[in-house]
């Protein structure tokens, strides 16, 4: 058994798993305009569904505006309609080619609403990373069943995985929490 390749396998798929959790968060409206907002929706365009990014640009004039510049213009109402339909709660107003999307306020019962689901990425996170943590663990007993590790490395191997898995629950917390605080805040 090669620990190292384990633990360096272990370390890069809690890394994944905090990067998906960021980039849920990136399309968690807080009340500012962000060019990631959009990045979950998909327009029925070519006989395909394709991401926003890849038949529009999307920027932020300022920090209350995205405008969606569509490429080929005859795809704005399919674009426009993807933006209605995404329950983002946005109301596209196109003009040619360019939608401009205004961020309305949040309310303060959807910026609850948005906290829940903020925490149940962050939940998903902890969940996906247990169960890496589970797979890692069933290696390392694996190996000492077969008597490849003595059972005093199995114990210290455990510890050190456990403290990887330890250190990214906390940056998964932090997150979550910075999340929070970017919500409720006005």
């Amino acid at each position: 058994m090669d620990y190292q390749a384990i633990k360096a396998e272990t370390e890069q798929k809690t890394a994944q798993t905090i990067e998906v959790l960021k980039n849920e968060y990136a399309g968690l409206r807080t009340g500012r305009a962000s060019v990631h907002l959009l990045d979950g929706i998909r327009v029925p365009v070519y006989g395909a569904e394709m991401p926003i990014n890849q038949v529009a640009t999307v920027a932020t004039p300022d920090n209350q505006t995205l405008t969606v510049t569509v490429w080929d213009i005859t795809n704005a109402p399919a674009v426009e309609k993807a933006i209605r339909d995404s329950g983002l709660g946005l109301n596209p107003m196109t003009a040619g080619g360019v939608i401009r999307l205004n961020m309305p306020p949040l309310t303060e019962e959807r910026r609850k609403e948005l906290t829940k689901v903020a925490g149940k990425y962050a939940e998903e996170a902890k969940i996906s990373m247990r169960n890496i943590r589970q797979d890692v663990m069933g290696k390392i007993k694996r190996a000492v069943a077969d008597k490849e590790i003595s059972e005093d490395e199995q114990r210290k191997y455990e510890d050190d995985i456990q403290r990887v898995f330890d250190s990214q629950a906390v940056a998964v917390d932090a997150l979550a929490k910075q999340k929070e605080t970017d919500i409720m805040s006005i």
